[in-house]
């Protein structure tokens, strides 16, 4: 009896143990209606940028949302505007953690942010190409440039695809891809 207790015990922590290192994972599905883009995020790097990302997240913030801006040989945009072209209110700014050493080479994730290098909230970009002009190279709010926080790491093609759309302005906003494409949800992995 004793052994058979010691048995279910130790399934017991090893489930607990299994569930608490699923919820601690760096690792997400972007669910899109032109295809899933897995990402990591780097919370040793930038960990404010991650909780915050991450808190997007749970609140299911992204979903319904779209790739509002896509700039071709550069970027693909999103995490701000659903399919209206209507702006999703958003928690405070967070501070630019842009001076993590990560570079905005092709395939990373970054914060979006206005000409204020503290300006960040929900909406992310992922490079097409390497932007070293938008890499940290100093303090001054022309050098901070744009905090890399994450990488895709299945479903460049996904991206590329994206990055390939062609473009029009819709409601004053430019780049706007022709063909939606709809964040359907973004889900830890």
């Amino acid at each position: 009896m004793k052994n058979i207790l010691k048995i279910i015990i130790l399934n017991l922590f090893f489930l607990i143990s299994l569930s608490s290192f699923a919820k601690d994972s760096n690792t997400f599905t972007i669910e899109t209606n032109r295809g899933n883009i897995t990402i990591e995020v780097y919370p040793e790097k930038a960990p404010e940028t991650v909780r915050n990302f991450k808190k997007y997240i749970a609140k299911e913030f992204y979903n319904g949302l779209i790739f509002h801006r896509v700039i071709k040989n550069f970027m693909i945009q999103g995490g701000g505007f659903d399919k209206s072209m209507m702006q999703k209110p958003t928690d405070d700014p967070i501070i630019n953690e842009s001076n993590n050493k990560l570079k905005n080479k092709p395939y990373t994730l970054a914060m979006a942010r206005t000409n204020d290098p503290n300006s960040a909230t929900s909406q992310f970009f992922i490079n097409l190409i390497d932007n070293d002009f938008l890499n940290y190279s100093g303090k001054s709010s022309s050098k901070i440039g744009y905090c890399v926080f994450g990488a895709v790491i299945e479903g460049k093609e996904i991206v590329d695809k994206i990055g390939s759309y062609s473009t029009h302005t819709k409601n004053g906003l430019s780049d706007v891809p022709i063909k939606t494409v709809v964040i359907k949800s973004i889900k830890q992995r």
